[in-house]
């Protein structure tokens, strides 16, 4: 390894681990290895400021796709960086006033600081701005009379899902926030939770502390050759994008944002948010041939010369068909394996259209215990989440083929440590919705 290689990767260690950590410490040094090498650079950093007339931002906070940047293959790519921040409602049940103006004031000054993802420059190779979304759980709704059918419990989707209860995070609310600079996303929380003053030339005149408390954080990290770089596995491809080796995020997996938008009711524009929180089994999955894994991560009718290393022969496109779900049976026998998205492509509508968007998904690198990865979609009921999980399950196919368990796609190398589930309104109802 070369050592501007070397320093290269120092970097990226430094960030993920100031990410990691939190705090203004932290963020000075994020800063500091984000800054360009130019010797113009202004220190710290500074990135395209946002807007302060809301009719130029969507309507829709979960309205992220036309503000990321698009991969070489023309599908939507997540930032490299997310931020999970598990809140506590501090303030007045009901919410007074004054609580809701603070929380949207708060939020408009990162709208104002940053602008809003790449800022619909979706040609370029870099996400310069900042997406974030607020979500409420179930437990803060109940406490300000919201009944939302459409939101399931966490605990109500772990028996379901025949998890154990316990494992349902404790949130009143979540805030996910998205860039490809980890300087962005610290700045923003030093500038909501802390003491920081000015956010990237915007002068900090509000702040959620008071309102909400963070109980918990999250960071994560993804794209090419991160999680050969993050998890100590020798066996994970340099150049994947992911843990377990493969790239996934296909036109054809991916939804249009309408899909998972309510079309009507007191909540119109908005949707559900689902975070899990899961641990891989990467020895055991690692421990079979390339052509094994390819074919559980995808299907028995993928081979190499459809999928290359990593999935980079796909294209936009995963391959997976109606016919790949209606010829599992033939597929299994023949095979011995059954695919992950194979599985979960037979919880598809009846046009054989994906029904939940993902929203991030990232190597956790506050978790240093093994391999760890954060997950979230949005959709339009989180039944439809319960769904795609349980199509993933292996009890939920009968065959005639006896397929081993851990042939029978990924399932068996996931073990679920949190689950919970959110209202996402539309922007305009974000502070502190209540009984309307």
């Amino acid at each position: 390894m070369t050592s501007e290689n070397s320093r290269g990767l120092s970097r990226r260690a430094l960030v993920r681990s100031a990410l990691a950590i939190g705090g203004t410490s932290a963020l000075a040094a994020c800063q500091e290895a984000e800054r360009s090498p130019d010797a113009e650079t202004p220190d710290p950093p500074e990135y395209p400021q946002g807007t302060d007339d809301r009719s130029e931002l969507p309507d829709r906070q979960h309205a992220w796709d036309d503000y990321l940047v698009n991969s070489a293959h023309g599908t939507v790519t997540q930032s490299q960086h997310q931020l999970l921040l598990g809140l506590s409602y501090e303030g007045s049940v009901p919410p007074t006033d004054e609580e809701r103006q603070q929380v949207e004031d708060a939020f408009r000054l990162l709208e104002r600081a940053f602008q809003w993802g790449s800022g619909l420059d979706t040609s370029g190779s870099i996400n310069n701005g900042l997406l974030f979304l607020v979500g409420y759980a179930p437990r803060y709704l109940e406490q300000v009379g919201i009944d939302l059918p459409e939101l399931q419990t966490p605990e109500a989707i772990l028996e379901e899902l025949g998890e154990d209860p316990s494992l349902a995070a404790d949130f009143d609310a979540m805030l996910l926030l998205d860039s490809d600079y980890a300087s962005i996303l610290l700045a923003a929380e030093e500038a909501l939770f802390g003491e920081k003053e000015q956010l990237n030339g915007v002068a900090v005149d509000s702040r959620l502390s008071g309102v909400f408390e963070v109980v918990e954080r999250r960071s994560g990290v993804l794209g090419k050759g991160r999680p050969a770089q993050e998890i100590g596995h020798e066996d994970i491809p340099e150049d994947a994008p992911l843990s377990m080796g493969f790239r996934a995020g296909f036109d054809n997996s991916l939804p249009p944002e309408d899909t998972a938008t309510f079309s009507d009711g007191p909540f119109a524009g908005g949707t559900t948010l689902a975070v899990s929180r899961i641990r891989t089994s990467l020895d055991e999955w690692y421990g079979q041939s390339h052509e094994q894994r390819t074919k559980e991560m995808y299907c028995p009718a993928h081979d190499y010369d459809d999928v290359g290393d990593i999935g980079d022969r796909m294209g936009s496109h995963s391959g997976i068909t109606e016919e790949n779900v209606a010829n599992m049976e033939e597929l299994a026998a023949e095979h011995g394996i059954v695919g992950h998205a194979q599985k979960v492509a037979s919880a598809r509508d009846e046009n054989f259209q994906t029904q939940i968007l993902r929203r991030s998904e990232g190597v956790a690198t506050d978790d240093v215990e093994g391999s760890t990865f954060n997950f979230s979609s949005v959709q339009t009921d989180t039944q439809k989440f319960v769904d795609v999980r349980k199509a993933m399950n292996i009890d939920q196919y009968d065959l005639d083929t006896d397929v081993p368990d851990d042939k029978h796609g990924i399932v068996d190398y996931l073990g679920t440590l949190s689950r919970s589930t959110y209202l996402v309104p539309p922007r305009a109802d974000r502070a502190l919705p209540s009984q309307r």
